[in-house]
């Protein structure tokens, strides 16, 4: 008899703001029409994505210069959110089980005055902006008196986020990171905001920067995830880039940071090349961070085939045992009005040597579906969604309780 297949882990890359196409209710969001992928591809002449290409990528939709694979490499299909929201930690949570009915709130009109009052009170000095804005928006506009008062910078976005922006040389980053630790502890009940973000920057008026220093306070997970269920049951789960901040640390055995795309990947391969048995996550957020946010069509294309281009040595370094999972969190398309993100459908590819290819998964109804597949391959309770294990694995599968590592 032929020895039966097994799987020991799964990777999951989300291509942060990586969308693929409006969903239903995207009017409701101001959103309609958005499909980052789609319109990315059409102002920059054409994406340059052979290896995407080739896993299924252009049998999603009709992306400029990304052709339909005759026989795609992996299996493929789209997810809808079924949560309410467009943010990242909603649609991280959503893959890993979560789903939300009620959305985090959000300020675009700025924050409550008796909120910032308290917030001032509990830090002991005032604070500038308040109000809705770009990061490089704002610490343009009020980067100077800040230098000059001491007054950290409060705003927020489209998306349920507080962030703090300050000078590093104004206020240290631990000191800014201390603040954002107080608004985190304030900001519960019916102001509980997805995200308090740290901004740090350095520079001169007219030519701030932005440091990687960054770091995102999130609420912890209300329910279990995907993360937990495998942590408790003795499985690694290995976080990379932001995956560590969106989960408060919950159900992670190890954190991997990465300031950019590049590093993520590497940071990637370096779990990939480890023995282990469970979930290896990893966020790439410059796609979103760097491009998106700022309607930078041309450079988002560049991002995206600066991925593509690392593609082949994701899918080398992969074991027999490996399932890569390529989708995003939402949308962010830069070429409409808003410079915010986007309610989309994303991508879904699944790929590993065991994995049968060219298999349309159509359109998935919640992005939990991925942590519900992780949950059948590994015989956990499933948190939620329709597992497409069936589907993608081959008639000799077996599913197995997995030997934690020694």
């Amino acid at each position: 008899m032929p020895e039966k297949t097994r799987i020991d882990r799964f990777i999951i890359i989300v291509l942060d703001g990586v969308g693929i196409g409006a969903l239903p209710d995207a009017d409701k969001y101001g959103d309609e029409g958005s499909n980052t992928l789609v319109n990315t591809g059409r102002a920059a002449g054409g994406l340059q994505l052979p290896n995407l290409a080739r896993l299924g990528l252009g049998n999603l939709a009709e992306i400029p210069g990304v052709p339909p694979a005759e026989r795609p490499a992996a299996s493929y299909g789209k997810m809808a959110e079924r949560s309410a929201g467009k943010d990242t930690t909603t649609g991280h949570w959503e893959i890993a089980g979560l789903i939300l009915e009620k959305p985090f709130p959000v300020y675009p009109n700025g924050f409550p005055q008796e909120l910032i009052e308290f917030f001032e009170e509990q830090i002991g000095r005032r604070v500038l902006g308040n109000k809705a804005a770009s990061g490089t928006e704002i610490i343009a506009e009020l980067g100077a008196e800040h230098m000059r008062t001491g007054y950290p910078i409060v705003y927020t976005s489209a998306d349920s986020v507080f962030q703090i922006a300050a000078h590093e040389e104004i206020i240290p980053v631990e000191e800014l990171y201390r603040l954002c630790q107080i608004a985190r502890r304030l900001l519960t009940g019916e102001h509980a905001v997805a995200r308090v973000i740290a901004r740090p920057f350095i520079g001169r008026p007219g030519a701030f920067i932005r440091t990687p220093r960054r770091h995102d306070f999130s609420l912890p997970p209300p329910g279990p995830t995907i993360l937990d269920i495998l942590r408790e049951n003795g499985f690694a789960v290995l976080a990379v880039g932001k995956i560590e901040d969106i989960f408060a640390g919950r159900g992670i055995t190890r954190a991997l940071p990465a300031a950019n795309n590049m590093e993520g990947v590497d940071k990637t391969l370096e779990c990939i090349k480890e023995n282990g048995r469970g979930l290896i996550f990893t966020n790439l957020v410059e796609f979103d961070m760097v491009y998106g946010h700022r309607n930078n069509a041309a450079g988002y294309a560049e991002a995206l085939a600066a991925f593509d281009r690392r593609l082949p040595e994701i899918i080398d370094a992969l074991r027999p045992g490996d399932i890569l999972i390529i989708t995003a969190d939402h949308g962010c398309d830069p070429t409409t009005a808003s410079t915010d993100h986007s309610r989309e459908y994303v991508p879904l590819l699944v790929y590993g040597q065991n994995v049968r290819p060219g298999v349309d998964l159509g359109t998935r109804q919640t992005f939990a579906d991925a942590a519900a597949t992780i949950a059948e391959v590994f015989q956990l309770p499933v948190p939620a969604g329709t597992s497409f294990a069936g589907d993608i694995l081959p008639d000799n599968f077996v599913l197995r309780h997995l030997i934690p590592n020694p």
